[in-house]
């Protein structure tokens, strides 16, 4: 396994759209794994493929406190989605910013899981606002997208300040 490079905003390539995985192979695979370290190092709880500049729709997730429920959702479409709920976001892309993001309170979610079978669930809560935030990014949106433009405008000074620095 090997950590990979997380994009910062307001890198222009994190603005790329996915495309969808055609076969689950053993490079797939090896990604998969590459982004779970590179995700539980960062440390974080979400990771798409984009983020590691990688054109393909391909995400980890996983919320729980033990690093004991990874989830790889590979080609995922939201089906269903019903309620509301307002959540502070952070993001590995857009490290010390976090904001509150309105999404759906309930999704269900169909996917190829690590070995191309598909699959559907359900989530709620973190879990859901998760999935939504790492789905967004697959279509190449990031979570400051929802925010007011002058706050995006901070976000960026900021974002590019910091880079400066480094």
């Amino acid at each position: 396994m090997a950590k990979l490079n997380i994009l910062h905003y307001p890198d222009p390539r994190l603005r790329n759209r996915a495309e969808p995985v055609v076969e689950v192979d053993d490079s797939i695979r090896t990604l998969v794994d590459d982004m779970f370290e590179t995700m539980y190092d960062a440390p974080g709880i979400g990771l798409a493929a984009t983020q590691v500049n990688v054109a393909l729709q391909v995400i980890v997730i996983d919320t729980s406190e033990g690093k004991s429920a990874p989830l790889c959702l590979i080609n995922p479409t939201i089906v269903k989605n019903d309620g509301a709920v307002e959540m502070e976001e952070g993001c590995l892309s857009v490290p010390g910013v976090y904001e509150n993001v309105q999404r759906a309170e309930d999704i269900e979610v169909s996917a190829l899981d690590r070995f191309g079978e598909r699959f559907t669930t359900t989530a709620d809560g973190l879990l859901a606002v998760c999935i939504q935030h790492e789905l967004d990014h697959l279509q190449g949106k990031l979570f400051v997208d929802y925010l007011s433009r002058l706050k995006q405008q901070r976000i960026r000074k900021r974002a590019i300040k910091q880079q400066r620095e480094d």
